[in-house]
Order: C-alpha cells, then structure tokens, then sequence
C-alpha cells in the first residue's frame, strides 16, 4: 500500500474551507498540511496600515480555528516564501492563484514553475495569453456565479507539521497596535454573519449607496472579506440571489459582483495598473505641480472643502469609505489639486481595510482620466455635499469644529457671515482652514490641460493592446431602472459599485 502524499496546502488570500480549490483536491490526492506564510516583506513594505494587519491576523486565528474543529489546524511559518517552501517537509504543495502586482506577481512567477507546486485559479478569471477578444470574459463570469461553490470537507487528518510562530508572535514581532475605530472582525464566522445581515435589510441597500452617512450603515461592507477569502464572491453573490427578498437591491449586488471580478480580470491583463498610465500619454502627469503642501492637507483632511476633509479623515479614522466619496477625493487629488496621482491611489491602498489593488488603482486611473477613454468628470465637492450629505450629518461626524455651524453654510464655510461664525463657536481660518486652492480655476486649468492632449490621448488608443488595456467592460453597463446611468457609452462610474 502506498502511503498518502503529504501535500502542503499554501493559504494566502483565501482564509476559507469553503470554495477552496486547493484544500479540496489536497484532501483528494493526500494528506492535507495547512500553512500560511508570514512574509516580512508584506509588513515591511508599509502598503498595509495596522487595522488591516489585525483584520488579517483575526482571519488566520479563525482559519486555524475552523480546521481545528475539523480535526486539523493552520500552521504558520515566518520567511521569504520561497525558502520556507523549499524547507517544508512535504512531497507537493498545492495553492489557490492570487490576482496581485508588483512583489506579489513576481513571487508567483518564480514559484509556480515548480515541478512541485500546483496552482488552482476557480475564480472566474481568465489567465490565458489570449486577448480579450478572444475570450468572452462575461460567459466565464456567468458560468463561475452559476456553478456551486466547492463544499467545506467535512473532516480532516491532523496536520502534521509542526507549530511555527503565532500570531501573538507576528504582531509583538511587527508592532501591531491598530488605532482605527469601527474595523469589522476578520474571519468566516464574521463574514456569514455580516452577509446575513445584509441579506435581511436588503431592501435600504439601493437607496443607500451614494450618501456616505447611508453607505456607511447600508452597504455590505463585504469587501474586506472578498479581499482576504474569508468569503467568496461566488458563495455571498448565490446567497443573495437565494436569501435576498428585494428585487432590485439582488441586481444591484449581482452587478458588483461581477464588477468585482471584472477588475480583477483588468489587473490580471495588465499588472501595470498599479504604477503607471495605462495611457502612455499621461504618464506623469502633474509631476510638474504636484505640491507636497497640498498633498499633506489632502491627507490630513485639511482642505477647505467639509466634505472632501470629512472623507479622508473618515478614511484615515475607519479604513472605509463608500465609492463616491473615494470617486470624489480620487477626482479632488488629481484634478483640482492637480497633483501626481500614484501617491494618492497609494494612500487609499495602505488605509483601506478592503485594500483592493485591482478596484483601487484601477478607479484611481479611470477617474483620473489617465486612460483616456473616458470623459474628464471633475466632482464639485461643495454639490456634492448639498446632494448627498444636505443635513450635513456626515460633514459633522468627522469634521467635528464644523458641528455647530448651520446647515446652509456647510458647502462653503469660507461665506459664512463673521456674526454667523461667532455665535457658531468657529472661526474660519483658525479653527477650520480657508480653501486650499480656488476650485472653479483649477477645474477649468485641468479640462484646459486634458483638452491640450486629447489628440495625441486618442492616437495612442488607437494601438490596440492600449485600448484593450483603458476599456472596461461593455456588459453591465446601459442605464437601467435600478442603477446610474453610465459616464459614456460602456464605461462605468466608481460611484456605481
């Protein structure tokens, strides 16, 4: 009788039993050893703030604890994966594809031509060298959301390598000491209970999502689970089609779903998203105004314009932030502030809980019009505060020296009446900052500055692998009854998903 191969099953960014590939063909071909690497680079390379870190650790802690319960259990290892993997006593290693740049990509490249190593990529995506006219990315998609979610085992053999570090160990060793209020728990059990939740009160998700005071307690803030493979798309997506009792809020979903894999799809193209123009012609714009001044006020919400500074504080304070106020600020950064766009895309990636590489710098691009298929849509944030936050109930949560002063002058406290402003408790200038920049100037500066390079924007979209690369996808994309109508013929909005 032939002994069972001891097959190490490599957990990365899918912290589940269920809808696993990888742990369900170990536990078919041998015996299955899980193990998650701590890899120094991701803690060093500043990319992740500290609550995203937690939500991580929390996550593992709650993997390790569903294998227990099954009989098994994770074990961590602390290391450049390569050499850890090289040192594992196992015959084969097997491991779920990950949808990542830079480090990461090059990472994946030199292992997996491993003769020892077997990847699985059940995601819905792509990986092949054929162009995207050649495949039809959108019946990969459906034919993914329609299949059944691969089943949880329901009983494992002890794993049977030995302890490595903890995660008491990780975070002594690291310095983890997250200060980010309102962080969802990591893991499984979280993620279930949060989708149920949503599924129940499904109904106030569609009039819920623009308004950052409504999103931040209508939305499904999923997406920090999609992120780390607590959860699937595939599984949360058939759970609302099933669970769900509002028609309208189960489209609207679906659709993110498919726009969450739709973006994936984008960065496993072209991993360039994350570091440069996807049109060649705008690569590095506003380099010759970017101003650290400015880029420092962003920041620190400290801008002049309330709903802009509640954002980003909102940010900073949460790791979270609905799509319009992130479309929004995305806009403000680049086109108003006219500043280099990279350091801004890299500031929303290190705070957000949910730091998606393929969402985050792909909508940092499309909406700062570094594509150049898109129209330069400028948010005015003062309109947006009286449409999506007239009470100004947002604006006063996060920008609290702002809380007493009516709601009429929220859009613009720089006009507030001098008496206004003394009965108010606030004193414009001192207690909250006059505007950084004169908005309607530099809205017309920037539509001057893209205008200028139209031409020349268009003629390199005429290359068809450039074009390719700038165009999302045309499915999911008319106007409907339920959703937003689109900025041009096929293309969306990040304040759709």
């Amino acid at each position: 009788m032939v002994d069972s191969p001891t097959i190490a099953v490599w957990h990365r960014d899918d912290l589940r039993l269920r809808d696993n590939a990888a742990l369900d063909a170990a536990a078919a071909d041998g015996h299955p050893a899980p193990v998650f690497v701590v890899d120094p680079t991701f803690y060093r390379s500043g990319m992740a703030a500290d609550a995203r870190l937690r939500f991580l650790h929390e996550s593992l802690t709650a993997l390790d604890d569903r294998y227990a319960s099954l009989g098994s259990g994770l074990v961590f290892r602390h290391g450049d994966p390569a050499a850890v993997l090289d040192a594992l006593p196992v015959d084969r290693i097997y491991v779920n594809r990950s949808v990542t740049a830079r480090y990461g990509r090059e990472r994946d490249a030199a292992l997996f031509g491993r003769d020892d190593v077997t990847t699985f990529a059940v995601d819905g995506l792509d990986r092949t060298d054929r162009g995207r006219d050649e495949y039809d990315w959108q019946a990969g998609a459906e034919s993914y959301f329609e299949s059944e979610p691969i089943p949880a085992p329901d009983a494992l053999p002890p794993n049977p390598l030995a302890d490595g570090p903890t995660v008491d160990d990780v975070e002594r060793r690291y310095g983890v000491s997250p200060t980010k209020r309102a962080v969802p728990t990591g893991g499984r059990d979280a993620a279930w209970e949060r989708l149920r939740a949503f599924a129940d009160r499904l109904d106030r998700y569609p009039g819920g999502i623009a308004d950052p005071a409504a999103a931040e307690e209508r939305t499904s803030h999923l997406s920090p689970y999609f992120q780390f493979g607590c959860l699937s798309v595939r599984s949360a997506k058939r759970y609302v089609d099933r669970e769900g009792t509002d028609p309208r809020g189960i489209r609207l979903f679906a659709k993110r779903c498919y726009w969450n894999r739709h973006y994936s799809q984008k960065l496993v193209d072209w991993p360039g998203w994350t570091e440069r123009a996807v049109n060649p012609v705008f690569r590095g714009l506003f380099r010759d105004s970017h101003d650290p001044d400015l880029v420092a006020a962003w920041k620190a919400g400290e801008t002049g314009f309330p709903l802009v500074d509640a954002s980003m504080r909102a940010l900073r304070e949460t790791g979270w932030l609905n799509f319009r106020m992130r479309a929004m600020c995305a806009s403000f950064f680049t086109y108003v502030l006219q500043c280099w766009w990279k350091p801004g895309a890299d500031h929303f990636y290190r705070h957000l809980i949910d730091g998606d590489a393929a969402i985050n710098y792909t909508q940092w691009q499309s909406q700062s019009n570094l594509t150049g298929v898109h129209p330069v849509r400028i948010y005015d944030p003062r309109k947006q505060v009286r449409e999506h936050d007239p009470d100004g109930e947002f604006v006063r949560r996060y920008v609290p020296e702002l809380r007493d002063l009516p709601t009429e002058h929220l859009d613009r406290p720089e006009r507030t009446p001098l008496a206004v402003q003394a009965s108010s408790g606030v004193r414009i200038g001192e207690d909250y900052p006059h505007p950084v920049v004169e908005f309607e100037a530099r809205r017309e500066a920037a539509r001057r500055r893209f205008a200028r390079l139209a031409d020349r924007a268009r003629e390199a979209l005429s290359d068809p692998e450039i074009r390719r690369r700038a165009s999302l996808s045309r499915r999911h994309g008319r106007k409907t009854a339920d959703d937003s109508e689109t900025d041009a013929p096929g293309q969306r909005r990040l304040d759709d998903f």
